[in-house]
């Protein structure tokens, strides 16, 4: 039955330069767009990352708890100016409520000289600290006073250079003015009254601007839901158009020859997935026809999945038919083409890479490969990005096989895909071990294969849990690994100071980014005052592709000997030589992404070890807890069980940063971290498969259909 909500009309899905204040092609567009913010239901849903609380107002005389918290006071002192050194000047005034008087303090804002006339009132909000001359607020954030009408959860939302938190809010308010009187609810009503969901519009008003915690819990649950829901419909849908299609029935394969080439023993696991894979290219026990294989190994670092990837490229060129392999970066490209061409070229398969470094020549050579015209066919072409551009043509596509898929949008796969027809076979690779029951969710337009067994002696990673005062001997350490001919990754989870607060001096959920190790400041330490003597690197993921690369290139060949990093190195890398790796402020990782950056050493003979440096995790708090368990247990299904736990299913669900594509499943508040999330997600699941049952094409629904195309949904559409 369709919809009957008495919410009228569609999303308004106008550019975001048509509200007051942005103009098409100005400055304030083209930051909205770095935030994938390109159309006004975009703003709408650029939630909050949290809330401060300024409706728990304290007095001056409260013992301070390190805490933020908001102080209702009236200037008592006429704010003074000063220059206090070259380029930084400091206001001060002194403001009081009854129980005692603070010093107030603003740096580089001298803007605000005039601001703040004695005996005005106003609601500072920033940590009270005591230290010799009283009670001290140093850069708060402020409000007039004006009583109790005041709101007292105020969002703190995403931002980028430039554009404020004020700014923010008051685009977003414009957007909801403009958008809300016009939004369809998608959700039909039976579904929503079942669960006691709120219509989209409140949740959407609330969510930006709650008058208190319930009808923010009420908000979120809505749009927590819809994420779910969405996401369940999407991949039934894409399951049901996959079993409409037909592919090329491949014949049986003698796997010997593949298996002697490797020089070592599959594992039960290996073999597994190979049966599986073999099964759904060859149709064996399918009545329906042969519906394109569309598969995903799922396995630990290190388990072995490339082997399997191979596996199915041999099948496939066996038939005839070519396989094409999309890694995320150039350096996991090319390491895959180095490994794969000494395994499959022995066989007589030729193996093609196609990168875009590649000069114009070399390029040439290798797309003449894929369309095998004047050149010997590729029968697998491994590259990156570059295998989707125009102009890459293939001769006969079989199968395509994605690395790291969390890596790309399904909008990059779909192009990969498209390149060979209807009908490709279609194999997805995962470093991040998934929780049995969650794996159930996430893959449901998938086939799963789990590899759960690791390969004869791949070695234990010793990991030790240390804080601030290991400092000089965890350099000595690293000196260590470095004199005996190793290598060292030194992970932070901060690019720079700049990256990790708010243009307008927010703080970043809490925590003062001072207090988080800066890749960038500390790879300066490192290279010009710790080991001036040794070759230190640094990578992030906001450098373009080909410095990146270029870097990682040379720490795989042993040009550099330490490489700080942030999170860019979390999978694929493999450098065998590097045998420790550090993590700095580990309590700011989930255990899962503490597990991958682990996976990057013990890669190769020599002994390694992993450090988690925190001072913040103290004993007895979760974040400790976490570490510990990091240091006990090595097996990555098990550490995801114990994240899924913890932490919620947030770690491991698709996250597409802050750009939201069309049809790649985003999620921004699905990170439930308890029972009842997760009941949550199973509910929409559920809902979802039933609505389906009735109106498989969702033409009873049109309003969700459309939100599910995306094309009518305030997404930005822009790839």
């Amino acid at each position: 039955m369709a919809s009957k909500n008495t919410e009228s009309r569609s999303w308004n899905t106008e550019p975001v330069s048509t509200l007051s204040g942005v103009s098409a092609g100005g400055t304030r567009e083209r930051q909205l767009h770095k935030l994938g913010i390109y159309t006004v239901g975009d703003l709408l849903y650029h939630f909050p990352r949290s809330y401060q609380d300024r409706g728990d107002v304290r007095k001056i005389a409260d013992e301070p708890d390190g805490e933020a918290h908001s102080y209702v006071l009236t200037v008592v002192t006429v704010p003074s100016a000063a220059t206090i050194r070259r380029g930084m000047t400091l206001i001060k005034f002194r403001a009081a409520d009854d129980s005692g008087t603070a010093e107030i303090t603003f740096f580089n804002q001298y803007y605000l000289k005039n601001t703040f006339p004695v005996g005005s009132r106003f609601r500072f909000y920033g940590k009270l600290s005591r230290e010799r001359g009283g009670a001290k607020l140093s850069s708060p954030s402020f409000e007039p006073y004006t009583g109790g009408d005041m709101a007292g959860l105020l969002p703190v939302y995403p931002t980028t250079a430039g554009l404020s938190q004020k700014m923010i809010s008051s685009l977003i308010k414009k957007a909801a003015e403009k958008a809300l009187p016009q939004t369809v609810d998608f959700l039909p009503d039976t579904i929503r009254e079942r669960r006691g969901l709120s219509t989209l519009s409140y949740a959407l008003s609330r969510i930006h601007a709650p008058e208190n915690e319930e009808e923010l819990d009420r908000a979120r649950r809505r749009l927590t839901y819809d994420e779910f829901f969405l996401f369940a419909v999407r991949m039934r849908m894409s399951r049901e158009e996959r079993a409409k299609e037909q592919a090329a029935r491949f014949t049986n394969v003698d796997m010997k020859p593949y298996a002697a080439s490797l020089g070592y023993e599959l594992t039960c696991a290996q073999k597994r997935a190979i049966r599986d894979i073999i099964n759904d290219l060859c149709g064996h026990g399918r009545a329906e026809g042969n519906i394109p294989m569309c598969r995903i190994v799922v396995g630990d670092v290190g388990c072995g999945k490339t082997a399997v990837a191979a596996a199915a490229a041999y099948i496939t060129a066996k038939n005839g038919m070519q396989a094409v392999l999309m890694a995320p970066t150039e350096i996991l490209a090319r390491q895959h083409y180095d490994e794969l061409s000494r395994t499959l070229s022995p066989l007589g398969i030729n193996v093609t890479l196609l990168v875009g470094s590649m000069g114009a020549r070399e390029r040439r050579l290798s797309l003449a490969e894929c369309r095998g015209i004047g050149a010997p066919r590729a029968d697998l072409v491994i590259g990156t990005h570059a295998l989707i551009e125009d102009g890459v043509e293939f001769d006969s596509l079989g199968l395509v096989i994605t690395d790291e898929q969390h890596r790309f949008g399904a909008m990059q796969r779909a192009a990969l895909s498209e390149k060979g027809g209807a009908g490709v076979h279609t194999l997805v690779m995962s470093a991040t071990p998934i929780p049995r029951t969650l794996s159930l969710v996430m893959y449901g337009d998938l086939d799963v294969s789990v590899i759960d067994e690791m390969p004869k002696g791949r070695q234990i990673v010793d990991t030790f849990v240390v804080n601030e005062s290991y400092r000089q001997r965890l350099w000595a350490f690293m000196r260590k690994q470095v004199e005996e001919s190793h290598q060292v990754y030194v992970v932070c989870p901060a690019v720079g100071g700049d990256d990790d607060m708010e243009e307008d001096g927010e703080e970043d959920d809490g925590e003062n980014a001072d207090v988080l190790k800066s890749a960038v400041e500390y790879a300066r330490q490192l290279s010009e005052e710790v080991f001036p003597d040794i070759a230190v690197g640094f990578v992030h993921g906001k450098m373009k592709g080909a410095e990146k690369d270029s870097i990682m290139r040379d720490f795989a060949s042993g040009k550099i000997k330490i490489l700080v990093s942030t999170t860019v190195i979390e999978v694929g890398v493999n450098v065998p030589n590097a045998t420790l790796m550090i993590v700095e402020n580990a309590e700011r990782f989930g255990l899962s992404q503490l597990h991958q950056l682990r996976g990057r050493v013990g890669r190769g003979e020599a002994k390694s070890y992993c450090v988690l440096v925190s001072d913040a995790a103290k004993e007895g708090s979760r974040a400790r807890e976490r570490l510990i368990t990091m240091k006990k247990e090595h097996d990555g299904f098990r550490i995801a069980e114990r994240d899924l736990a913890q932490r919620g299913p947030g770690d491991f669900l698709p996250q597409n940063g802050v750009i939201r594509q069309s049809g790649s499943f985003g999620f921004s508040l699905a990170r439930a971290d308890d029972e009842e999330g997760m009941e949550r997600m199973k509910s929409a699941f559920s809902d979802a498969s039933e609505l389906l049952s009735s109106d498989p094409s969702l033409s009873e629904h049109e309003a969700l259909r459309a939100a599910v195309s995306g094309t009518d949904f305030g997404e930005n559409t822009i790839s």
